[in-house]
């Protein structure tokens, strides 16, 4: 990936940050029959010497050959996009002056990479459910537990799945936010954005403003 210099992001827990909350991963993997990409939701473990930027942990269907496929001399990648925007000219004070100024995108992304380990586990693959779980019910005001499906179900849904697991050898972060923009254009570029309102306007309104 392309980072200039002015958009580089390494600090490991703004990196983590941004995984955890958009935790939808485009994972990459070079196979026997070329690039192939799935499209899975992660959870992202703390660094630890075995692991010292972090482990991505997720559960694909085991009719899915990924796991076949992918070996784990090959590294793998994981594309977690944040807030994108697309930025109109019309918010630079240099429009008004000569017009010199072109339309942008801006965006925050991560590059994650490691190789990619199977895990066919049942109590692995169970605890894994237990934690996506907590982590995208918790918010509601009944959250659904895995306790509340019959156990049977249960048993019959686990061997179904199967874990992947990847230890990071390198992250990579892009927050390409208008950091290469004067402070006026900048609260300029955060104001507009967040007239139009939307979640991702707003999330990137805040990157620009900070």
């Amino acid at each position: 990936m392309y980072v200039p210099s002015h958009f580089a992001e390494d600090r490991l827990d703004v990196l983590h940050q941004l995984i955890h909350d958009y935790p939808l991963g485009t994972l990459v993997t070079l196979e026997s029959g070329g690039l192939n990409a799935n499209h899975i939701p992660f959870e992202i473990a703390p660094a630890s010497a075995a692991a010292p930027h972090g482990t991505l942990r997720a559960h694909i269907a085991r009719n899915n050959l990924l796991w076949r496929n992918a070996s784990d001399a090959v590294e793998a990648l994981v594309v977690f996009q944040g807030p994108q925007a697309y930025i109109t000219p019309a918010w630079y004070e240099e429009k008004k002056v000569s017009g010199r100024v072109v339309p942008t995108y801006n965006y925050a992304t991560v590059h994650a990479y490691g190789p990619l380990r199977v895990i066919d586990d049942a109590a692995w693959l169970h605890a894994l459910l237990e934690r996506l779980t907590h982590r995208h019910e918790a918010a509601r005001p009944q959250p659904w537990q895995v306790s509340d499906a019959p156990p049977e179900f249960i048993e019959k849904t686990v061997p179904a799945i199967i874990g992947i697991e990847i230890p990071l050898s390198r992250v990579i972060g892009s927050w390409k936010a208008s950091q290469n923009r004067s402070s006026v254009d900048r609260r300029t570029i955060a104001d507009g954005l967040r007239e139009i309102g939307d979640a991702s306007a707003m999330a990137m309104a805040d990157l620009v403003a900070r």
